[in-house]
């Protein structure tokens, strides 16, 4: 276990009311400062894992503890990124940025400020005044982010937030999200099918069994996110790792 990780899940296990078990005994340590992915086959229980830990599902058994206090609930200390996005179409992309800290009573002046900072950390500066529907999908995700990073949450939990833009922009939302990492230095838990996107991202992957999800294996990737994108692509840590977790992965697909 780390030393002093900010997300320690403890033992969780779940079973829907369908008789579905999607996870079984999972102990894991999310560090502070880091970005650690959730990846496995289908079904394994990675989103289910994920509302756990946001305090949207409860498990069956087990614990969550974020800076070591168990929580059962949706808080303050944890924000989420949705793959669809989830803005809210009859509102402008600052009132859509701005609305966590609506919620929060944060006066109309200061969550303003505060909303276009990150409008302009996302690269989003002069389309405030634009819609949902008046925005590209990139855009859109870029937008959701902002309002994640706006109510400054100890923990950002993306629930793949790319697969639903094309691979090309895809990749720049990628580079984006270490860019921006690298500012705000936030921890992150992310889920997604996808290998290369995890260990371009990851400094830590957690693999997942199929279901029930077990921990299968945690790699460290011991990538530098400081370097340039193609640096990065090319470094045979990268690949190796790439290979390495394709072939741990494989034998669940036959």
């Amino acid at each position: 276990m780390d030393a002093d990780p900010i997300v320690k899940v403890r033992d969780v296990s779940m079973r829907y009311e369908n008789g579905t078990h999607a996870l079984n005994a999972v102990t894991l340590d999310i560090p502070k400062g880091n970005l650690v992915t959730l990846l496995g086959p289908s079904g394994c229980g990675k989103t289910s894992l994920l509302k756990i830990i946001a305090g949207l599902l409860k498990p069956s058994s087990g614990e969550i503890r974020i800076n070591d206090r168990v929580t059962h609930a949706p808080g303050p200390d944890r924000a989420l990124v949705f793959q669809d996005f989830a803005l809210m179409p009859w509102a402008n992309m600052m009132r859509n940025v701005a609305f966590g800290l609506e919620l929060r009573g944060v006066p109309r002046a200061e969550r303003h400020r505060i909303a276009q900072k990150y409008i302009s950390e996302v690269g989003l500066t002069g389309f405030e005044e634009k819609y949902p529907h008046e925005l590209s999908g990139g855009m859109r995700q870029r937008a959701g982010l902002a309002r994640a990073l706006a109510v400054n949450a100890d923990v950002l939990m993306m629930d793949e937030p790319f697969s639903s833009v094309d691979e090309q922009m895809r990749r720049k939302l990628q580079e984006d999200l270490l860019a921006l990492l690298r500012v705000e230095k936030k921890t992150v838990i992310f889920v997604t099918h996808s290998i290369e996107e995890a260990v371009y991202l990851s400094d830590r992957i957690v693999l997942l069994s199929r279901h029930p999800g077990r921990v299968m294996r945690i790699v460290d990737t011991g990538i530098d996110h400081n370097a340039a994108p193609e640096d990065i692509r090319r470094d045979p840590r990268y690949l190796d790792t790439v290979d390495d977790i394709w072939t741990s992965l494989k034998g669940y697909l036959n």
